[in-house]
Formats: C-alpha cells, sequence, structure tokens
C-alpha cells in the first residue's frame, strides 16, 4: 500500500503529467490544457500555480477549451535567477502563448498576481497593440485596484532589501502560516493541499527567486493608472468575485472597485478567503458560467465607453 505521503503527491503529479511545456525566450513554461470549444484562459497567482485550478477543471474543461500556464518563476515553470519578473513581462509570455497556439478569441479569468496580468492584456488591447481578444473577463481576489490592496508582512519583507536573503531562507511553517491567514477560519486549507503549495513554491530551487517573483505588488503600484483605466472604460464584460474575507483583496477591494466603478458587475461571497476556486469551487463555476454564457455568442458589444472616473 502506498504511504499517506506517496498519496498526497499523486494528485499534484497528475496535474504535472496532463501539461506540456512551451518554450519561451529560451525558458520553459509549463501549460495544462483540457477541453475543446471556445477557449477560457486561467491565470494563476502567486506563490503558487496553476493548480490553484485544479477544482475548477473537470468543469470547466467540459464546457470550453482550458488553458492554464505557470508564470515564469512559479510552479512547475523555469525559476530563473536574476530575472525581473514585471507584470509586463508576464503579460509578453500569455500573448506568445496565444499567438503560439493560433488563439484569437479568449475569455480570462484571473486571480491575483493574474489579476494584474490581466489587466496588462487588457491595456494593449485597449491600445490596438494585440492579434488576440478579450472577450469577457472574470476577477477573483486580487489588488485590480492595487492602492487598495493590503500585503501581508512576509510580502513586505521580501519586497525589502533583506529579500534576497530572507526568500532562500524562508522555513515552510512561516510559508504555511502566511497561507493560512489568508484562508477564511471556517475553510481552512487541508494538509494535502499545504503539501502541494510548498512543493509548487520550491521546486526548481523556487525559494531562490521568491523575493523577486514576489515584488508584483510594488511593480502594479507603479503602473497604477495603466492597470486601472482599462476597468474604468468598461472595455470588456468584467465581473469580480470576491472572497469577503481575504485580508489581502477582500470586501475592501471590491468597495475600492464599486467606488471607482459604481456600476461595476461584483460578486461577493460572504465568509471565503483569498482563493474562492478552492474555498467555494461551487459557488465560483455557478457565477463564472453564468457571466460567461452571456457573452459566449460573439465580441461584447457593450455599453459605450465613459468618462473616466476620477482616480483618487
Amino acid at each position: 500500500m502506498p504511504s499517506h505521503a506517496a498519496m498526497r503527491a499523486d494528485a499534484l503529479a497528475d496535474w504535472r503529467r496532463q501539461g506540456t511545456f512551451f518554450l519561451w525566450r529560451s525558458r520553459r513554461i509549463f501549460v495544462a490544457s483540457a477541453g475543446a470549444g471556445s477557449t477560457m484562459l486561467l491565470i494563476h497567482g502567486y506563490p503558487t500555480a496553476s493548480y490553484d485550478w485544479h477544482r475548477l477543471w473537470r468543469p470547466l474543461a467540459s464546457r470550453f477549451r482550458v488553458l492554464a500556464p505557470d508564470l515564469l518563476g512559479l510552479g512547475f515553470s523555469d525559476k530563473p535567477s536574476g530575472h525581473a519578473y514585471r507584470i509586463a513581462d508576464h503579460a509578453d509570455m500569455i500573448e506568445d502563448l496565444l499567438s503560439h497556439t493560433g488563439l484569437r478569441q479568449v475569455h480570462v479569468v484571473a486571480h491575483d498576481l493574474g489579476v494584474s496580468v490581466a489587466q496588462e492584456l487588457l491595456a494593449r488591447q485597449l491600445e490596438g497593440q494585440t492579434e488576440y481578444q478579450i472577450r469577457s473577463l472574470v476577477l477573483l481576489n486580487g489588488g485590480l485596484c492595487p492602492e487598495a490592496y493590503h500585503p501581508r508582512p512576509i510580502q513586505r519583507l521580501l519586497a525589502s532589501p533583506l529579500g534576497p536573503w530572507l526568500g532562500p531562507r524562508m522555513p515552510r511553517r512561516a510559508v504555511e502560516r502566511a497561507i493560512r491567514s489568508l484562508f477564511a477560519p471556517g475553510r481552512p486549507p487541508s494538509a494535502e493541499l499545504l503539501d502541494h503549495f510548498w512543493q509548487l513554491i520550491t521546486h526548481n530551487e523556487g525559494l531562490q527567486v521568491a523575493h523577486a517573483a514576489g515584488r508584483f505588488w510594488v511593480d502594479r503600484l507603479e503602473h497604477r493608472d495603466r492597470l486601472v483605466e482599462p476597468l474604468l472604460s468598461r472595455a470588456v464584460p468584467c465581473r469580480l468575485i470576491n472572497g469577503s474575507v481575504d485580508p489581502n483583496s477582500g470586501d475592501h477591494m471590491a468597495r475600492r472597485y464599486r467606488a471607482l466603478v459604481p456600476q461595476a458587475d461584483i460578486v461577493s461571497l460572504p465568509d471565503v478567503g483569498h482563493w474562492p476556486q478552492i474555498e467555494a469551487p461551487e459557488l465560483v463555476i455557478e457565477s463564472l458560467l453564468e457571466f460567461v454564457g452571456r457573452h459566449e455568442q460573439g465580441a461584447h458589444q457593450g455599453a459605450p465607453r465613459v468618462p473616466r472616473p476620477q482616480c483618487a
């Protein structure tokens, strides 16, 4: 009989076996894919990987062609030292992946760091720089309004001058404590999930670049107006599905978004934390499919562009 540890590893090993690697600028990018039909691109957050989507995978793959890369520096993708890991770089990779696969229209679902990457992709679409079209956008908890984001103490330390020293020395218990703090009190992560997260974080010497990959929240503060503008313009249909008790980007983020976009489409999930797709997958699937289904028949023709609200 296999050991309990071996059994815990199987789900993550199965996830890796279903993916392939895409070569981008001489670096290997892991990409999970499944299903057929209209394409749904899933962009994960920090510090984990595309595996964050595993509880949504089967219901989505039964309706769409789903594509979920591991961003450079995270998960099973390469983790080069000395790389800046800018949001714009992650967006470059996504664009090249879409070009490589011949995709021209996608629905995008994004979480955490992935929210900022999706906002950058949308900014490029508005500028007419892209060959693809984002047909709809679903954002889960993330810093869509960077000024309202509350980074955890460990994130601040990693972004400080101590980061290059601290990152490679982070003990597992400190990482797990930070992850637990982001889950709702009534929905704690399982020991299996924490084990999978740790494997993903440490894969390919991941702790060596944790400080660099984790500076994205500083990067998005510097590019705040560029990232927020596409949401203000209502350029494509957008829904925020927000775990309300997330200390990073919970109810306070939803309130800020609604202050900037009074007619914003927001689905608040009470008693859900930072990872709604893991903590409450049934609720996320229901809301996501209802929203995307309304925009499946073609590109959004929606409301005309509105004057940009003041961004204090």
